[in-house]
């Protein structure tokens, strides 16, 4: 058995490595670095995006600001970015960046300050155009002023690709975006400042690096580039989480949960994503305060059991670390499921979405969703197996 076996040598693929990130204890000093090239570029204002507490907690802030202000470069802050971000929010940060003149992003934290900052650095260039209208495809994005990304969590790889995702309350959608506009000029990862992750978050926020590369090793698109990330992110997984789960402060554990996090998202920006992040984004869509990481948790033994049969031989290679044994013939799809909702167990994550308050009856809405969502259908088409709505409800049906 080779993962070699499951490449398609006439598939043409790109292959993107769009950022630069320094990644490393005391990386956050680089922030100096940063604010010199800035002002080299003749930025004066730059419009920062977080959420409430942890841009301050985590000692990140006291680094930008010294930074930003050793080089004369005003700076607004909007530090109301929630888990999730939603589109008024991003209109309401750059209105106040347009007001403060901002030719730059620096976004600190997560994937959501991220992802809402690289919107907003997208908007500061179209000022006649809604967050609303970005994210439901209204207009091709082009230009953005550059992003500055200051990493806080192991788990989206925002800090190194061209993705954002921002939610449209109103309509319950949850769009994904991809412009090569949006790459962080630079990014930050450096593992001091996640230290104070809660156990809980620090689960979910790297099985969503997990489910990156389960996806990105099994899509239509899949090249040998996404499978050797993908391979080297479950290793680290496997070996550091329980490590980073038994001591929070662990900052060698840390470090590489940080590495897999960051190469799992340069591997889904060259293989693309399928059905865990197209079914996932409708569920925290509908229920806003639901952990995405948790709702990708809920899914993904569904998601391996409907997948396996047709990519057998390069899941059961990513897979191994977590679910030993796997010899990758198609037949043994239960049991790579099985595995996988085992591991998932092991680590604290035993949920299912009656859990967390869904119904068989809100399924219909769900697949509903996952196929009127501005850029999720692309998603489903990635997938190694038929997308249709029977796919998508079946793996609804068996996460609950």
């Amino acid at each position: 058995m080779s993962w070699e076996q499951g490449i398609n040598v006439n598939n043409v693929s790109t292959i993107i490595c769009g950022s630069r990130v320094f990644l490393g204890v005391g990386a956050m000093q680089k922030m100096d670095f940063i604010a010199e090239q800035l002002k080299a570029r003749g930025i004066s204002s730059v419009l920062v995006m977080t959420g409430k507490a942890a841009y301050a907690k985590t000692g990140a802030w006291d680094y930008v600001t010294k930074a930003l202000d050793g080089q004369g470069i005003k700076y607004t802050l909007y530090n109301k970015v929630q888990p999730n971000p939603e589109t008024q929010q991003v209109d309401e940060a750059v209105k106040i960046g347009l007001d403060a003149g901002a030719k730059a992003v620096i976004a600190i934290g997560g994937g959501s300050p991220i992802d809402a900052g690289k919107s907003a650095a997208i908007l500061l260039e179209y000022p006649d155009k809604t967050c609303q209208e970005l994210y439901e495809m209204k207009f091709s994005a082009e230009r953005a002023v550059p992003v500055i990304a200051i990493n806080l969590t192991h788990g989206t790889g925002t800090e190194a690709n061209r993705f954002a995702v921002v939610t449209i309350p109103e309509k319950n959608y949850k769009p994904a975006i991809a412009y090569d506009c949006i790459y962080p000029l630079y990014s930050i990862n450096d593992p001091a400042l996640m230290v104070s992750l809660p156990a809980e978050q620090t689960r979910y926020v790297t099985v969503d690096a997990v489910n990156h590369v389960v996806e990105a090793v099994s899509t239509v698109l899949n090249n040998p580039f996404s499978i050797t990330l993908g391979k080297e992110v479950m290793d680290l997984v496997a070996k550091y989480l329980p490590v980073a789960l038994k001591d929070p402060k662990d900052l060698n554990a840390r470090y590489f949960l940080t590495y897999a996090a960051m190469i799992a998202g340069t591997s889904f920006d060259n293989g693309l994503l399928h059905f865990t992040h197209a079914l996932e984004h409708p569920l925290s869509g509908v229920k806003t305060e639901l952990a995405h990481g948790l709702g990708l948790a809920m899914l993904l033994p569904a998601v391996v059991k409907e997948i396996y049969p047709a990519v057998s031989k390069v899941l059961a290679e990513v897979l191994n670390p977590i679910v030993p044994g796997l010899t990758g013939e198609p037949g043994e799809a239960e049991k790579a499921s099985q595995g996988v909702y085992a591991w998932l167990k092991s680590i604290g994550l035993p949920e299912k979405l009656g859990d967390l308050g869904f119904t068989k009856e809100d399924v219909p809405n769900l697949v509903k969703l996952a196929f009127e969502t501005p850029g999720l259908e692309g998603l489903l088409k990635c997938a190694p197996v038929a997308n249709g709505k029977d796919a998508v409800e079946r793996i609804y049906m068996s996460s609950f």
